[in-house]
């Protein structure tokens, strides 16, 4: 089959020649011009760590038009002068597009996008430690037309894993120059800069295209791909040394870790014993944060003169922001698992494992990536689902992944189990509050699960799509990736304490202050305030699932994050106080002494569904394209919220808990 055979792809393959041929021309006018450089890549290769590390703080990010994936744009400056735009191409294994991602990689390489001329060289980045995976996509660009850079990035842990690549021989077989580089280290992209001035780089031509890759369906695109593969396979054998693997020992470890009972198994304890470390590792710190946090206060509280100041700062500042930030360590422990589950390679096998289960309620293995990431956070999980080529899945993944229980709502949580649930062990070795966590994730999964299965039901088209997955090799997780990873959560978590906490903690303080109480009155003077009043207001829909002022006060800021409603229940009830002694008592404390278990319970059940979270409705409004699933989303949600806290408070009251 050649390209005369399709009319669709004799029209790609003369839309690449005449565009190229274009750019060329347009260069060769103006030799003062700036390199129109892409990197292209697979999805987690270090494509993106490179390019940050050669634009820095030049970059320019926006979206392509008519869809949401993102268009990063970035320049630089060669030791020799030479200026060059740098654009970062979406992830993608192949040239056969299927997603949002895909299409427009493709269409920018080969010319086919509207708004977007193809790069004048195009820099294929690839995982060093991973070569044989990512050379099918240097084969399918090869046949572009387009004059190419291979970059062998990572390639300091490939020489540390045993890997040798033999660049001269890996360079005549593709047609390219190939190069190494490091994206994490400062240093990593010298060589390629240096190649950026060198006189190679300036009469670079493009590939031979004998042999060219064509796009093609049916039979002819599966023979295509078993010749890529065998053309890969004869690269790796001719220009590259790996040491030898032990497959009979990763065999041995899937048997077990893949197996419908025994993986899943493993899967639910090791989850289990997440959530008990959460609890029992974090406690001698938070203890820690919490005291210095509340001396601190008292401190601030002695030494400054009574006023309007001395209230800002105790009130607002050191109550609202001091009550979320005993919580970092707590997210820390809980991210450090995440962390260690996904470089040791056990992910996509648990996708995989869970491809069959998650089947039976519409959803695919696909999804639980995307579905594990919210726990973390569920904008970037929901930016992940683009990753999922059928639309169908990837709204359905969408619109639940709010449900997963995200590290937002851990404060929360902590904040309530603290109080309410004696500190005990069960059965001898099991932290109580540890299981009610447990219990309180397991519950974001099972509804998220049942809304999954809900909305199957209305479909009318209810075929699947097989999952088709690389697993990669186990491997220890690196102390350097982990320290990396788990400094960025706390960079990201301060900088929320130190920015909108911050700010909503003093708005609030502004808003439980003024105007003051009527002289002669002994109640709290926030009863009288902005908030007071606007609680009042809200407690009227509220009281029924057994919230009171206080709560409703701190729902309202809330919806900015879910974590700022434990810092506006420590600025009300620091402005609730009738005394300095009684400011200083910790949050814990004093919610389990003013309110009851039922509403602890129906607070709790609040929080697994309500979407309090403006980000996440965001990025669902930018990755929908309109407000229908947002609005969609925030009723649904809102509706499940009022429902489950009005029954557990009604039969907790019903039970004596009120």
């Amino acid at each position: 089959m050649n390209a005369r055979d399709n009319p669709k792809t004799e029209q790609l393959v003369q839309n690449i020649s005449l565009q190229n041929l274009n750019a060329g021309s347009a260069t060769a006018a103006d030799p003062n011009a700036p390199l129109r450089a892409a990197l292209l890549g697979n999805p987690n290769c270090g494509k993106t760590a490179l390019f940050n590390l050669l634009t820095g703080a030049r970059q320019k990010v926006a979206n392509y038009a008519g869809v949401t994936v993102e268009r990063k744009e970035g320049w630089l400056s060669t030791p020799g002068k030479r200026r060059v735009r740098l654009l970062d191409l979406p992830g993608t294994y192949s040239l056969h597009a299927h997603s949002d991602d895909e299409r427009i990689t493709r269409d920018i390489v080969s010319g086919l996008h509207g708004r977007e001329a193809p790069p004048e060289l195009l820099i294929c980045v690839t995982d060093a430690t991973h070569l044989r995976l990512n050379l099918r996509l240097v084969l399918e660009a090869r046949a572009l037309g387009l004059p190419m850079l291979l970059v062998l990035n990572m390639s300091d842990m490939a020489r540390r894993q045993g890997i040798v690549v033999d660049k001269a021989k890996l360079s005549q077989a593709l047609g390219m120059p190939v190069i190494e580089s490091v994206g994490v280290r400062l240093d990593g992209g010298k060589e390629l800069l240096n190649w950026l001035d060198s006189e190679q780089a300036h009469s670079l031509k493009a590939p031979s295209m004998e042999g060219r890759w064509q796009p093609k369906a049916g039979l002819g695109a599966k023979e295509q791909l078993l010749s890529l593969h065998q053309q890969v396979a004869d690269m790796m054998r001719d220009a590259v040394r790996e040491p030898q693997v032990d497959n009979q020992r990763a065999d041995r470890i899937d048997a077990v870790v893949l197996h419908p009972v025994w993986g899943t198994l493993l899967l639910l304890v090791t989850l289990f014993l997440i959530f008990q470390a959460v609890f029992s590792w974090a406690e001698p710190l938070m203890e820690g944060i919490e005291g210095g946090v509340a001396s601190f206060g008292q401190w601030v509280g002695h030494v400054m003169p009574d006023g309007v100041l001395r209230s800002l700062l105790v009130d607002g500042v050191i109550a609202g922001t001091g009550a979320v930030l005993v919580f970092l360590p707590q997210i820390l422990i809980l991210f450090f698992f995440i962390l260690v589950l996904e470089d040791s390679g056990y992910l996509p096998r648990a996708a995989f494992l869970l491809d069959r289960i998650m089947g039976t309620v519409g959803l695919s293995g696909r999804s639980f990536i995307p579905l594990l990431s919210s726990f973390a956070c569920a904008v970037p999980g929901i930016m992940a689902t683009r990753s999922i080529s059928s639309w169908r899945d990837r709204l359905l993944t969408i619109m639940i992944a709010p449900l997963m229980t995200c590290s937002a709502r851990l404060p929360v949580y902590a904040l309530l189990i603290g109080a309410f649930i004696p500190e005990q062990t069960v059965g001898g070795m099991f932290n109580l509050q540890g299981l009610v966590l447990f219990a309180l994730y397991v519950g974001g999964i099972v509804s998220a699960m049942a809304v999954a299965w809900v909305a199957k039901l209305f479909r009318t088209n209810k075929a699947r799509t097989p999952l088709m997955m690389e697993l990669p090799a186990y491997r220890w997780p690196s102390i350097r990736s982990l320290a990396l990873g788990l400094y960025e959560r706390a960079i990201i978590f301060l900088r929320r304490v130190g920015g909108i906490i911050l700010t909503v903690s003093i708005v609030l303080w502004f808003l439980a202050s003024y105007p003051g109480a009527p002289e002669g009155v002994t109640e709290g003077a926030i009863r009288y305030s902005f908030a007071g009043q606007i609680g009042r207001w809200l407690e009227v829909v509220l009281a029924p699932i057994g919230f009171n002022w206080q709560i409703a006060i701190a729902l309202v800021p809330g919806m900015a994050a879910r974590e700022v409603a434990v810092g506006a229940l420590g600025t009300v009830y620091a402005l609730s106080a009738s005394s300095d002694d009684a400011m200083a008592q910790q949050l814990g404390p004093l919610i389990a002494h003013t309110w009851s278990l039922a509403t602890a319970l129906s607070l709790l059940m609040w929080f697994v569904f309500a979407p309090q979270c403006i980000s996440t409705l965001a990025i669902v409004k930018r990755e929908t394209n309109g407000w229908r699933y947002p609005l969609i989303m925030t009723s649904y949600m809102f509706g499940l919220a009022y429902l489950c806290s009005f029954i557990t408070y009604r039969v907790a009251v019903a039970f004596g808990a009120g």
